[in-house]
C-alpha cells in the first residue's frame, strides 16, 4: 500500500479516512462527515481530496505554490498547509474543471436582488478539487472568496459559514493545517512559522524581512518605525501581517518584462494597476450581466441595473457619504471638477466674486475655475506654500474673505505628495459663506476619507488612481446642493418627462448622468473598492509610508539629487531632479532597467515653477512596490551621477 508523503507513519487510505474524519467532527461545531459526495470514488472525507485518490498514492503529491490571491479568489477548504503568515497556501484559481460551470471561472459576481435565479452552478467551496461531472442542484454558484451585495451567486453551505466583505484579507475557516493533522497521523509537527492574530500561543513570530512582513496586527513587535507605534483602533489585532509579496501576486502585469526587466511600476501618481479581482469583474458583467440599466423589464438590465447601483453604495461607503444620491459617475477628476464648474460655478459666480485655489493645483483644478472666473468676470486667488511645498494656512485665512464663493484645493498634490490640511481650509470656506471642493484624485488611494468629517462641499476622484478602470470617476456632492444644480448635459436618463414644451428633470444622481454611462467600469470601480477594504486602507497607507521613507533616505545618499517638495505630511511621491541631466535623460536610463517613473511637469507647471523647475523625475510608489525596487532605482540613478561627476 503506498503512503502519503510527508506524512509519518506511512498509513492506508482507510485508516486516513477514518483518523481525518474523526478529526474534523472534533472542530467547533462540526461534525464528522467520512461519506464522499456524490460520485466521488476516492473513498477520502470531504476536504482531503488533494491527497488524491487511492490510484495516486504511489506518488507522493507535488508540494502546493504559496499563492495568495486577496483579491477575491477562491478557497479551496482543503486543510493545506500554512504559508508563512498563516493563510492557506493556495486558494482555488477559478471554478474548477469538469462539468457545466455556467462559464463564470472569472468575476466577482456581486450587486445582485437576491431574487434573481441562478446563472450556472460552480462547486460549492466545500467540495473536493475534482468534483462529479453533475453536481448537485443544490450548489450555491460563486467560488469568490469574498461576496459583495445581495446576489444570485452568494456562496452559502451549511457547514461552512462564509464571511461577507469585512475587511478581513482572509480567514482559515477553523479547519486544520499542516501542523494539526501531523500530530494526529503521529508525525513531528514542523516549527510554526507564524504569529498572527487567532495563531497558536506557541508560535513564534517570523523573522521581519525587507519586502515581505510589516505588521499591523501589533506594531510594538514587527514594525519598525517609531513614529507608527500603534495601529488604528479599528485595525490593532484585527488582521494577518501584511504580505506585500502576496498582494504582488493579485497583480498580472507586474510579471510584465520591459527591456527583459522585470517591470517596476512607479508611475502609480499616474495611473494604479489593476487586481486580477477587478480584471475579472468586468470580464464577468460583459459576460453575464451586460445591459443599458434602468429602463427595461428584462432580467439582464436587472442584473446590470442592480451591479452599478451597488458600486454606488460602495463609493458611498469608501468616502464616507451619507446617501448614495450623493454620488455622481463621471468620467474621471478631470470631468468631475468641470461639473461643478459648468452647473453650481455658472449658477453662483458672478461679477467681482472670487475663487480660491492653492498654489499645489493640477491644472485639472486650475483651468475649469480661469475659464469660469473668465466667463463671469470674477478673480482667481491662489494660496502659497512654503518652501517644503505646505500651504501656508495664515495666507488662506488672509484670502479667504466674503468675497470668495468656492474653494477648491487637493488633498494631496500630485507632483509633491504633500497632504494638505484640507478640514482646516473647509472650515474657513463655510466660515464666510463659501463653498468647498477637494480634489482626491491622489489620496483616496493613500488614505481614509470621510467626506463628513472634511465636511466638504463636493468631493471628486479618479477610478483609476485607486487600482479600479480607466474612464469611471465620482463627484460627492452634498444632497440639499446637488438638487438645487441645473444639469451637467441632457439626454436620456436625466428626465422624468420631457415634451416640446418643457423638459422636468430627475433628481439627484440621474439629472447628472446623461446617457448611458460607464457602466462596465463603475462596477469595476466598485470591485477595486473592495479589494482596497479587504486590505485596509490604514494598512496601505502605513506601508507606503515606510517605503516612501526608504526611497526618500536612498536618494538622499546620491550626489547631486535634489528632492522637490519636503513637507513633513506626505503620500508616497518622490519628486526629484538630477544635476548635469535633464529629467527625460534619467527617465530613459530607468527605462532600459525596466523601471517605469513619470518625467516632465506632471499637469501641475505653477508648482514646479514655484521651486524653480520645469520638469522632474516623480517615482510615485504604491502598497505593491518594494524594498528591493527602489533599491533598483537607487542604483541607476547613482551611476548616473558618477557617470557625470
Amino acid at each position: 500500500m503506498g503512503g502519503v508523503a510527508g506524512l509519518a507513519p506511512p498509513v492506508d487510505v482507510a485508516e486516513l479516512a477514518k483518523l481525518a474524519g474523526e478529526f474534523f467532527s472534533a472542530l467547533p461545531g462540526g461534525a464528522a462527515t467520512t461519506a464522499a459526495p456524490q460520485g466521488v470514488s476516492n473513498g477520502l472525507p470531504l476536504g482531503l481530496s488533494h491527497l488524491g485518490g487511492p490510484s495516486q498514492l504511489a506518488t507522493p503529491p507535488q508540494p502546493p505554490e504559496p499563492v495568495l490571491a486577496l483579491g477575491g479568489r477562491g478557497p479551496s477548504l482543503a486543510p493545506v498547509a500554512q504559508t508563512q503568515n498563516g493563510l492557506p497556501d493556495k486558494l482555488a484559481q477559478s471554478a474548477p474543471a469538469g462539468g457545466s460551470r455556467g462559464g463564470h471561472a472569472q468575476g466577482v459576481p456581486e450587486g445582485y436582488a437576491a431574487s434573481l435565479p441562478s446563472i450556472g452552478t460552480p462547486a460549492p467551496a466545500h467540495l473536493p478539487s475534482n468534483p462529479p461531472s453533475d453536481p448537485p442542484a443544490s450548489a450555491p454558484s460563486s467560488p469568490y472568496y469574498f461576496l459583495g451585495e445581495s446576489s444570485a451567486h452568494s456562496a452559502s453551505a451549511p457547514d461552512v459559514a462564509v464571511p461577507v466583505e469585512d475587511r478581513v484579507t482572509a480567514r482559515s475557516f477553523g479547519l486544520p493545517g499542516e501542523d494539526d493533522l501531523r500530530v494526529l497521523l503521529g508525525g513531528a509537527p514542523t516549527a510554526p512559522t507564524s504569529a498572527v492574530a487567532g495563531a497558536p500561543a506557541h508560535a513564534k513570530e517570523p523573522e521581519l524581512k525587507k519586502d515581505q512582513w510589516f505588521y499591523f496586527t501589533d506594531l510594538t513587535r514587527g514594525h519598525q518605525n517609531a513614529e507608527h507605534g500603534r495601529a488604528p483602533a479599528s485595525q490593532a489585532g484585527a488582521r494577518p501581517p501584511f504580505d506585500v509579496n502576496a498582494v504582488r501576486r493579485d497583480f498580472p502585469i507586474l510579471q510584465e518584462r520591459v527591456n527583459g526587466k522585470q517591470l517596476v511600476w512607479f508611475d502609480n501618481a499616474a495611473t494604479t494597476h489593476k487586481p486580477q479581482a477587478v480584471i475579472d469583474r468586468i470580464a464577468y458583467f460583459y459576460a453575464h450581466e451586460n445591459s443599458n440599466i434602468h429602463r427595461a423589464a428584462h432580467e439582464l438590465a436587472a442584473r446590470a441595473t442592480d451591479a452599478y447601483e451597488a458600486a454606488r453604495d460602495k463609493v458611498r461607503r469608501f468616502i464616507g457619504a451619507g446617501s448614495s444620491e450623493e454620488i455622481i459617475f463621471v468620467r474621471g477628476t478631470t470631468e468631475a471638477i468641470n461639473l461643478v464648474a459648468k452647473t453650481w460655478g455658472a449658477q453662483n459666480v458672478g461679477e467681482g466674486d472670487e475663487i480660491v485655489v492653492s498654489h499645489l493645483e493640477h491644472h485639472a483644478n486650475i483651468v475649469p475655475w480661469q475659464q469660469l472666473a473668465a466667463a463671469k468676470g470674477a478673480k482667481l486667488r491662489v494660496i502659497p506654500v512654503d518652501d517644503s511645498g505646505q500651504i501656508l494656512l495664515d495666507e488662506a485665512r488672509k484670502l479667504i474673505t466674503d468675497k470668495v464663493k468656492i474653494v477648491s484645493v487637493t488633498q494631496v498634490s500630485n507632483a509633491l505628495g504633500t497632504v494638505t490640511p484640507v478640514k482646516e481650509i473647509v472650515a474657513m470656506a463655510h466660515s464666510v459663506g463659501a463653498k468647498a471642493l477637494v480634489d482626491g484624485a491622489q489620496s483616496v488611494s493613500h488614505m481614509r476619507v470621510n467626506v463628513q468629517d472634511i465636511d466638504a462641499d463636493f468631493f471628486v476622484f479618479s477610478g483609476h488612481k485607486i487600482f479600479g478602470p480607466t474612464g469611471i470617476g465620482v463627484v460627492y456632492g452634498k444632497r440639499d446642493i446637488l438638487e438645487h444644480m441645473p444639469p451637467w448635459q441632457g439626454g436620456g436618463n436625466m428626465i422624468a418627462d420631457v415634451t416640446f414644451e418643457r423638459t422636468v428633470y430627475q433628481p439627484p444622481p440621474n439629472r447628472f448622468e446623461a446617457g448611458t454611462g460607464n457602466i462596465a467600469d463603475a462596477v469595476g470601480l466598485g470591485a477595486a473598492l473592495d479589494y482596497v477594504e479587504r486590505i485596509g486602507i490604514e494598512n496601505i497607507g502605513r506601508y507606503e509610508h515606510d517605503l516612501l521613507a526608504y526611497a526618500t533616505q536612498g536618494l538622499l545618499t546620491i550626489p547631486g539629487i535634489r528632492l522637490i517638495g519636503t513637507a513633513q505630511d506626505k503620500a508616497s511621491v518622490a519628486s526629484f531632479v538630477l544635476k548635469g541631466y535633464t529629467t527625460e535623460e534619467v527617465g530613459k536610463a530607468l527605462n532600459r532597467e525596466g523601471i517605469a517613473v513619470r518625467t516632465g511637469h506632471h499637469c501641475a507647471q505653477p508648482i514646479l515653477r514655484r521651486f524653480g523647475v520645469e520638469t522632474t523625475v516623480r517615482p510615485s510608489l504604491a502598497f505593491y512596490n518594494t524594498c528591493e525596487e527602489v533599491d533598483r532605482m537607487v542604483a541607476v540613478v547613482s551611476q548616473l551621477a558618477t557617470a557625470r561627476r
